[in-house]
């Protein structure tokens, strides 16, 4: 495959063609195109995953960029990747696979939108005049073209047009805490019924109860002594479920030095050792809660170190959403609420995609009877 060939001609003077190596994109062109804040979206941390080689064609992520230009410029920049797998996408589609192999007919590779590990909604593509479904039939042609059987943008914006013939789109629900101008925790916690605040309370009384402290450290308070310590528990989550880590130490030791001043790293101690860990990303609207791990287990520590300290950041800081991760029922009852996520997709086997157009309907039906069902049993009083 020619990663740098002309492929398509959208119009007489707008082409677009791939690129395998994000190193290859323009940092001015990145930033002129780039609107978003997020240190998720930073040119640092895409380019980071690729020279660390936590993405790379040996981890099943062959980067192949989407770049589209005119005659005197870049203007727009699809970050792509060619996957022989579907690890690390949290958009799950393992049974389409499991499926196709049923019938004996190869699922991979496909090309992924994404940020690699990273489920976090943002407009993947980034371009000041064109929008997604422009990108769609260059995206469709290219695959049928090529071999590749299907395509897929993941937690991206909504698109409220309607789609292509073809094109599916999937609903995920996710968790995310809301900034009511709190002033304090305690302000936030009197928003709670008696029952989920008492509660609440007990549960951060008791890192105090099993002697435990917590320090947080942003930016040049981060020693090599404590990304050291982060590394080791986040390898030990990944270990205890028998999986390899995705991002390796060279990773987060770029990060640490290209983005401190995005990087909060909470640590728990007990007495004079350290036992757990919490880094999370943030700009100046958002927390962005990422990586866990601890050497030991502790009652709550996982809720106080990754829910109610960010909670506690972000009243202080002044920052209006916290976005701790994916999945996870236990943030309802913790004052998280229930947000859809949107993801996009084409299939390029024809016998498969009425199952597939059935299958997204029905998940959207249940994913938003789901959403009711998590609202009603968020912690909020409700007042008369």
């Amino acid at each position: 495959m020619h990663f740098n060939e002309r492929y398509s001609l959208m119009t007489n003077s707008i082409t677009t063609h791939f690129i395998d190596s994000f190193s290859k994109i323009s940092c001015n062109d990145w930033q002129r195109l780039n609107q978003d804040a997020s240190p998720l979206l930073d040119y640092t941390f895409y380019n980071a995953l690729e020279k660390s080689e936590s993405v790379s064609p040996e981890q099943g992520w062959q980067p192949h960029h989407l770049i589209v230009d005119n005659e005197h410029e870049v203007i727009g920049i699809l970050p792509m990747y060619l996957k022989s797998h579907s690890w690390g996408e949290y958009v799950f589609d393992w049974d389409w696979a499991d499926a196709y192999e049923r019938h004996g007919l190869e699922y991979y590779p496909k090309l992924v939108a994404t940020i690699p590990f990273t489920p976090v909604t943002s407009n993947k593509l980034y371009a000041n005049s064109l929008t997604m479904c422009d990108i769609f039939p260059t995206l469709t042609a290219y695959c049928q073209e090529h071999n590749i059987n299907s395509w897929h943008i993941l937690y991206c914006d909504k698109i409220a047009t309607p789609l292509p013939e073809g094109v599916y789109e999937r609903n995920t629900v996710q968790f995310h805490w809301q900034n009511q101008n709190y002033q304090n925790f305690d302000d936030f916690l009197n928003t709670f019924n008696a029952r989920k605040r008492k509660n609440t309370r007990k549960e951060r009384r008791s890192i105090i109860d099993q002697g435990l402290s917590i320090r947080q450290l942003r930016g040049a308070q981060i020693s090599q002594e404590d990304i050291d310590f982060f590394y080791l528990t986040y390898q030990l989550t990944y270990f205890k479920r028998g999986h390899q880590p995705h991002l390796s130490a060279t990773f987060f030791k770029q990060i640490m030095t290209d983005m401190a001043d995005k990087v909060l790293l909470l640590i728990a101690s007990d007495e004079q050792e350290d036992v757990a860990c919490a880094l999370f990303f943030h700009d100046e609207n958002t927390l962005y809660g990422r990586y866990w791990g601890c050497t030991k287990s502790y009652n709550n520590l996982h809720f106080e170190l990754c829910y109610y300290q960010g909670i506690d950041f972000c009243i202080s800081q002044k920052l209006q959403s916290f976005n701790p991760g994916t999945q996870g029922e236990h943030k309802i009852q913790r004052g998280f609420e229930p947000v859809l996520t949107y993801s996009y997709h084409w299939i390029k086997h024809p016998s498969f995609k009425p199952a597939i157009k059935d299958f997204c309907q029905q998940e959207q039906k249940h994913m938003l009877a789901y959403q009711v069902k998590c609202q009603q049993l968020l912690p909020f009083r409700k007042d008369d």
